[in-house]
């Protein structure tokens, strides 16, 4: 077995490749660039090298750089985790060149994959299942009009060298396919260099399913099962599961077997995942194989029981599979929601900036539930505007999807972040979402469930009522510590009231809190709920047992109540006087300055490109200009026809989120 390995990448991944090494008492090194010196993954590794500037163009993925740091450390093999350099064949040939094992693809398979229309044309091949579609080089608009025609609309046009979501259009028709072609051409151009365009049907009610395999240099493959990856936004992976609550037994062997057909096919070895889109009527069609390791892995360690990396390194040590097809299990149900710093309420654009606090819920192992959070984060640290903005992949697993889902979403509240914008409320609201409690999900789930954005979860009464109790009994005992640290009186519990009214969500809740030693019954709505807590105030996580069941409250301060965010919502609670609460309805509420004449930096970012100049007439949705954040270009347009009066920044500026740069008549 290995020494010692170098981790080519950084983030989470790194730590989680470092976990299994120290496990199986293997050295670890991490490379780390100017932005990540006091990285997590680089405070866990046994050894560290710096390998340059804070883009990844500089340092993580050139390939001189990450050679010459196994050279001064002596590594006899990388784990590239995903990303970077994971399935680059010029670095899987390096490593070859200066005698390294590479624990991910060999280099054969990461050519034929890396390619779409190769990798599609192997498949069929190799007998595996493949949507309907035009493999051959597509000259004009004209012959994919005509080839649209004899796949049958809907078509989907897609860039050989694509991926994200990059040079991809659905067409319905011949004009649709006709400007599909052509943008789509442009886009795979300008994004991969690469200009080659196919034509498949696009799938009605799409699922996107796929396979985990492994294989060994012995001639031996196994799947261990699937993971639903369908809840998508712009074609990212949002929250995966395992297994899928739509396949059945015979589905699930059929799409095993295809995949690992398919990685015997092209002599692949390692952890590698083949990905199908499924339509509603349980068809399966190829989409393409990612060699590396997946984001997504744990969901498929928790089901099974196997450690991928570990599985990754004794391959590329040589190693036979010691695992059977037979011996693959599948145990219960797994979730994973992947906590980004983006910010849901400003159509998730990126955000960056210190984690002034970072407090993940802790993770446990029990017969019911496990609880696993892969991160390489720390309170106190930065999130950067040069990589991808993950800080986490929270993970669950329950005997049944119901259980696995029920402890997600109560992770999900323990949740503490503060300092950047990060989705948390997004990935809790989809966990108690009906559609997807149901299991009734496509790819278009976020698209067609959230049409205009995200603007927070709207809770059931019932659940507003308990909010509102909790909130009661907690205000109740910040005014007892109030009178206490005052010392205005000496019998506190006969001067503070028993009658308040809660202001949640827009309704007032008249209540009655009756106390005793062990907590209050509250009531309101014509019920009575008993609250008992041991929150005290100036705690910012409150565990609350309503009736005996508990539910966990994310708690801040704001004048005269507490903001609150509990199952995806963020809601201001006023408690107050019955005579405060009437008089509250004239209290003037303050408006917010009219920014309707600026435009604003939607994210901190960098100025890469100003398209107009002062005295410009713009039109609506004409290109003002392009900032760019955690790799991502985002183009900013006009709302409206306006005249540029004012630039305030230029090209190769970093601006902090909200800042002015331009200004219009």
């Amino acid at each position: 077995m290995f020494d010692k390995i170098l981790i080519a990448n950084r983030g989470e991944i790194a730590c989680r490749v470092i976990k299994t090494a120290q496990k199986m008492g293997i050295k670890t090194v991490a490379i780390y660039s100017d932005a990540d010196k006091n990285a997590l993954h680089v405070k866990m590794a046994d050894e560290a090298v710096h390998i340059g500037p804070a883009p990844a163009n500089q340092s993580y993925i050139v390939i001189d750089k990450v050679m010459d740091a196994i050279r001064q450390t002596g590594a006899q093999a990388v784990h590239p985790g995903y990303g970077f350099l994971s399935e680059n064949s010029k670095f899987a040939e390096a490593l070859q060149a200066e005698g390294v094992a590479f624990v991910g693809p060999p280099v054969g398979a990461i050519e034929a994959m890396g390619d779409k229309i190769t990798s599609k044309k192997l498949a069929q091949e190799a007998g595996v299942s493949t949507v309907p579609g035009y493999m051959g080089l597509i000259e004009d608009a004209d012959e994919a009009v005509k080839i649209s025609n004899e796949v049958g609309y809907p078509v989907m046009i897609k860039a050989s060298a694509g991926g994200g979501g990059k040079g991809m259009r659905v067409a319905y028709n011949d004009d649709e396919a006709r400007e599909g072609f052509q943008s789509s051409k442009n886009e795979a151009a300008s994004s991969f260099g690469d200009d080659r365009i196919f034509i498949e049907k696009f799938v009605t009610q799409p699922r996107h399913i796929e396979i985990q395999v492994l294989c060994d240099s012995h001639g031996n493959g196994i799947y261990l099962h699937e993971r639903e990856c369908s809840i998508q936004r712009r074609n990212q992976k949002v929250i995966e599961e395992a297994p899928s609550p739509f396949l059945d037994a015979a589905t699930r062997k059929a799409m095993g077997e295809q995949a690992v057909a398919l990685a015997q096919a092209v002599d692949y070895t390692s952890a590698g995942t083949v990905e199908f889109i499924v339509d509603g009527d349980r068809n399966f069609y190829f989409l393409e194989m990612n060699t590396r390791l997946q984001v997504e892995h744990p969901v498929t360690e928790m089901i099974t029981g196997i450690d991928l990396v570990e599985q990754m390194i004794r391959i590329a040590n040589g190693e036979a599979l010691s695992i059977k097809q037979d011996d693959v299990q599948m145990n219960g149900w797994a979730m994973e929601s992947r906590l980004y710093a983006e910010d849901p309420y400003r159509n998730f654009l990126p955000s960056i900036g210190r984690l002034t606090k970072y407090r993940p819920p802790a993770e446990s192992v029990s017969d019911t539930c496990v609880v696993r959070n892969d991160t390489g984060v720390f309170e106190g640290g930065e999130i950067s505007m040069y990589y991808d903005p993950m800080i986490a992949k929270l993970c669950t697993w329950g005997p049944t999807r119901d259980a696995a889902i029920a402890h997600m979403s109560d992770a999900l509240d323990a949740f503490e972040i503060e300092g950047i914008g990060h989705n948390l409320p997004f990935l809790s609201a989809v966990m108690d979402h009906p559609r997807f409690v149901s299991g009734n999900i496509t790819t278009a789930f976020i698209e067609e469930e959230y049409p205009e954005g995200f603007e927070g979860a709207v809770l059931s009464d019932a659940q507003l009522n308990k909010i509102a109790a909790s909130c009661a009994a907690m205000y109740r005992v910040s005014e007892i510590r109030r009178s206490r640290i005052s010392g205005r009186m000496d019998n506190h519990e006969r001067k503070v009231g028993a009658d308040w009214v809660v202001q949640i969500a827009g309704q007032d809740f008249p209540v009655r809190i009756d106390a005793d030693k062990t907590g209050s019954n509250v009531t309101l709505n014509g019920q009575t709920l008993r609250i008992e807590s041991e929150w005290v105030p100036g705690q910012t996580l409150a565990v609350v047992r309503v009736d005996d069941v508990p539910i966990t409250l994310k708690v801040g301060k704001v004048a005269g109540g507490f903001q609150i965010r509990n199952r995806g919502a963020d809601l201001k609670v006023f408690v107050r006087s019955p005579r405060a609460a009437e008089l509250s309805k004239y209290m003037l509420e303050k408006l917010p300055p009219d920014t309707s004449k600026l435009l604003l930096c939607p994210m901190p970012g960098l100025i890469v490109k100003v398209d107009v100049a002062v005295g410009d007439e713009v039109q609506e949705g004409q290109t003002l200009c392009t900032v760019e954040a955690m790799k991502m270009e985002n183009i900013l347009r006009a709302e409206r026809k306006a005249v540029v009066s004012k630039i305030n920044a230029v090209a190769g500026d970093s601006l902090a989120v909200d800042e002015v740069i331009m200004e219009f008549e």
